[in-house]
């Protein structure tokens, strides 16, 4: 569903025109204003599949640490992979790169088996920091759930569900209004939309639910 069609849609329900353009007047505006506000809330909501995505980068002999660009500062990481190795890496505090890198005359150097965010680009995106130093080129797989941009084009197409997105948007704009009576009701009514999408999402991946003891 396109960013435009999905604003119609909220009208529509809202029992207002359909507008051609999504700046057509003040009150399509608001919409296409909620729509992005309601879009960045579902898609904090859960790890969507429609979200998820990968990231690569190839180390560089004595180079620890690594842009990765497209992520952002948003994005969720999933899961971090050594392909070269067939390893995963696994996550580490701050304090812990510290010890290995600054309290050791040497750093060890290896392929990569840790990783910790350090710092943001000049472009907007994290950087990542590896341990052990890299002691050669390795292809590093980063599997992430990345937001999508605000939409901004009307012929846009939405990555998540958009009937989620068009309850979202009603129950906001009725907020806005002011009708407390109505309110509850369609909130209600897109919480449990949410909760419903998120049950059928976590069934395809039990195991992103399931704890397990260490």
């Amino acid at each position: 569903m396109t960013y435009l069609e999905i604003v119609n849609k909220v009208l529509v329900r809202l029992r207002e025109n359909q507008v051609g353009s999504i700046t057509e007047n003040s009150y399509s505006t608001l919409i296409a204003d909620l729509v992005n506000v309601v879009k960045r809330e579902i898609e904090n909501s859960w790890n969507w599949s429609a979200l998820r995505t990968t990231l690569s980068a190839t180390t560089v002999d004595g180079l620890f640490n690594y842009v990765l660009v497209g992520f952002g500062t948003t994005s969720r990481v999933l899961h971090v992979y050594n392909d070269t190795d067939d390893t995963e890496m696994y996550l580490r505090s701050s304090n812990w790169f510290d010890r290995q890198m600054r309290m050791v005359d040497t750093p060890q150097k290896s392929g990569p088996q840790y990783y910790n965010f350090n710092g943001v680009s000049e472009y907007g995106d994290a950087q990542m920091d590896v341990y052990p130093v890299p002691n050669g080129a390795y292809d590093i797989r980063i599997n992430i759930v990345k937001q999508q941009d605000d939409l901004t084009d009307p012929t846009e197409r939405v990555l998540i569900n958009p009937n989620l997105l068009v309850e979202g948007v009603v129950s906001r704009a009725i907020m806005e209004r002011g009708e407390d009576g109505g309110s509850f009701d369609h909130e209600g009514r897109y919480l449990n939309m949410l909760a419903d999408l998120i049950a059928i999402e976590a069934g395809h991946r039990p195991d992103e639910v399931t704890w397990y003891p260490n």
